[in-house]
């Protein structure tokens, strides 16, 4: 009985600390007034910083995630105390989710400015520079 109440406590521990994939990460609302003022040489090279930092959060949030998974399957089932790693991963998900929300935004604008986009990537990858 104790150590289905541990095996509880631990999974309970483990689920409650794992960092999210990128891919589930909503972006935040930003508005698009934020880019008001700038033509649109100066929002594409804004697009191209925000996409390079949202690549950037995305494969750093990608490794959190992951080391998460392996602490939690080794603390499920070879070693509990494997547990506390999970503490120790560093979750981008906050930084991640204003950076695409930047995104949006930027993108939004350059649409109602009528700028020359690059295409959207494939549903499910990340942007790219154009």
């Amino acid at each position: 009985m104790r150590c289905v109440i541990t095996l509880a406590m631990v999974g309970s521990l483990t689920l409650s600390a794992c960092a999210q994939a990128p891919g589930q990460v909503e972006a935040s609302y930003v508005s698009p007034s934020t880019y008001a003022g700038r033509n649109c040489n100066q929002l594409m090279e804004e697009r191209n910083e925000i996409v390079s930092r949202v690549n950037s959060l995305t494969a750093q949030q990608q490794k959190s995630a992951d080391n998460d998974a392996l602490a939690t399957g080794v603390a499920l089932i070879l070693f509990w105390p494997a547990a506390f790693a999970l503490a120790a991963t560093k979750d981008n998900a906050t930084a991640l989710s204003a950076a695409k929300g930047n995104y949006d935004a930027v993108t939004t604008r350059m649409r109602t400015m009528g700028c020359k986009l690059p295409p959207e990537p494939a549903p499910g990858t990340t942007p790219t520079k154009a």
